[in-house]
């Protein structure tokens, strides 16, 4: 097999189970920080760009769009299987075969750059989630699950390390 092969197959495994465990802890967050993520708002505003709208007011308040749901929850999985290549070209392949923590919490931690400076603002939370009620608990939401997410990365490479030798 190819090289590249290897890489995408290592990445498609790590970035959904490091997408699931995200997941997990989504469905356990409103215990700890009292809101649930909802992947519909970001279909929406990914949808919504289609008509040069790239910046929301708040995107609860713009028009739903047809297919936000599965757009929002595609996006997600998506945007885990590419922080997966992330991680195997900074820790380089060779890490899917032994893997160890902290590269994978440095790429969970790295990552929340993407809502803080994308998402949050695109959806009209300002940067870091500034105009939020809450904008520290937002910011604590968004740095917690991206360390489980950096878990998650490194979960699906014990996972991948033990279920394919390569």
């Amino acid at each position: 097999m190819h090289p590249l092969s290897f890489f995408v197959f290592d990445a498609l495994l790590i970035g959904i189970v490091a997408t699931a465990v995200m997941d997990i802890w989504g469905w356990l967050r409103p215990a700890v920080f009292g809101t649930r993520p909802n992947y519909d708002m970001v279909g929406r505003w990914l949808l919504h760009m289609r008509y040069g709208q790239f910046r929301h007011i708040a995107i609860s308040s713009s028009p739903a769009q047809k297919g936000e749901r599965i757009t929002g929850w595609l996006a997600h999985y998506l945007t885990g299987i590419a922080y997966a290549m992330l991680l195997l070209a900074f820790a380089g392949t060779a890490w899917a075969s032994q893997p160890t923590l902290g590269p994978a919490l440095t790429i969970g931690l790295v990552t929340v750059a993407a809502p803080f400076l994308l998402m949050q603002p695109g959806m009209g939370m300002g940067v870091a989630a500034a105009n939020a009620p809450h904008p520290n608990r937002a910011r604590m939401q968004s740095v917690t699950t991206h360390l489980v997410f950096g878990l998650g990365l490194y979960l699906g490479g014990l996972l991948l390390n033990v279920t394919v030798q390569w």
